[in-house]
């Protein structure tokens, strides 16, 4: 059947179609080229990610996705450098550049992106973190705890800061954890926490994702595809910042010779056909979660419309005519 619905919009987006948005070389073309790649899976709106780095590196990241004004942009995502520094947690991200969190710093790099930083990802148990979420809060950025070892004690005393997301729950901490409590465990307990899920079959298993999802109830619940240069590309080996990843023929994006995943493949449109394959929900239950959602969480709006083929038997979307 033919169905219609708001343009996607995608709150982790660190690169597309073989273009790297924290890589050297960027140039805002390449950010306009791969946007526009974008657009073909219904994403017409997005946060461009830029990762823990050099606050060089992240200033001239965050200069060449700015100044590419491309429409789909509706700010920046700023994914660490206030995270944990241990494997696990850490994931891709580079240990040398995971730094405390400070409001002077983050000012700097607001600073540099021009003031467009609209989402941080930090670890509640980072030096400084809570004095820099009520920061954050007051200054109308949104919060998310993410790539964290926190116990459970550290993560209420974020939300209670003001954290009003879990950045991909079930990623970005540790691969063995208590039985209980955990990190996770609390996050997807706590009803201030909005949470992304990463649903490509990679990152959590089709029964944890539907225990998840209806654990935090559809209307918090946001699908995200961290997507990076892999995304859109043929098996093969990209980057993402300075760190080289490898995308497999099974679509799973990793580090080379470890367990680790690094990023994403996944498109939007393709993580909401898995979510409700994974769930049973039906397609209008899901579409929000990669549309509405998000937009609303950060107090905007989707942009355009989609019309597309679904076949609820088989769940597959097929992405048509975008206006």
């Amino acid at each position: 059947m033919t169905i219609d619905f708001p343009g996607l919009f995608d709150l982790q987006v660190n690169g597309f179609g073989g273009i790297d948005f924290n890589g050297p070389g960027l140039t805002a073309d390449r950010v306009c080229e791969a946007l526009d790649r974008l657009r073909a899976t219904g994403v017409t709106r997005c946060l461009p990610t830029v990762i823990t780095s050099s606050s060089e590196q992240f200033a001239a990241s965050a200069d060449v996705i700015v100044r590419a004004s491309h429409p789909a942009i509706a700010g920046l995502h700023m994914e660490g450098p206030y995270i944990s520094p241990d494997d696990g947690p850490r994931g891709a991200h580079p240990r040398e550049h995971v730094a405390p969190a400070s409001v002077d710093d983050f000012r700097r790099r607001q600073d540099a992106a021009r003031g467009r930083i609209v989402l941080v990802t930090l670890a509640p148990e980072a030096a400084g973190a809570l004095a820099l979420i009520e920061h954050l809060v007051d200054a109308g950025v949104r919060v998310a705890i993410g790539h964290t070892a926190a116990t459970p004690d550290q993560v209420r005393a974020a939300v209670a800061a003001g954290a009003s997301l879990s950045t991909h729950l079930g990623n970005g901490c540790a691969q063995m954890l208590p039985r209980h409590p955990n990190v996770v465990w609390e996050q997807l307990a706590a009803d201030a926490l909005l949470a992304s899920f990463i649903v490509d079959g990679h990152h959590l298993p089709p029964a944890t994702v539907k225990a998840m999802i209806r654990a935090k109830g559809a209307s918090r619940s946001i699908l995200v595809t961290d997507a990076t240069a892999a995304a859109g590309s043929p098996p093969g080996r990209y980057t993402i910042g300075g760190v080289t990843t490898e995308l497999g023929r099974n679509g799973r994006v990793s580090l080379p010779g470890t367990p680790y995943l690094a990023g994403s493949s996944l498109t939007l449109d393709r993580a909401i056909a898995n979510a409700s394959r994974f769930t049973g929900l039906p397609i209008d239950e899901v579409v929000p979660m990669a549309s509405t959602t998000p937009a609303r969480f950060l107090g905007t709006t989707t942009a355009g419309t989609v019309e597309a083929s679904w076949n609820a038997d088989t769940c597959a979307l097929t992405i048509g005519r975008i206006r």
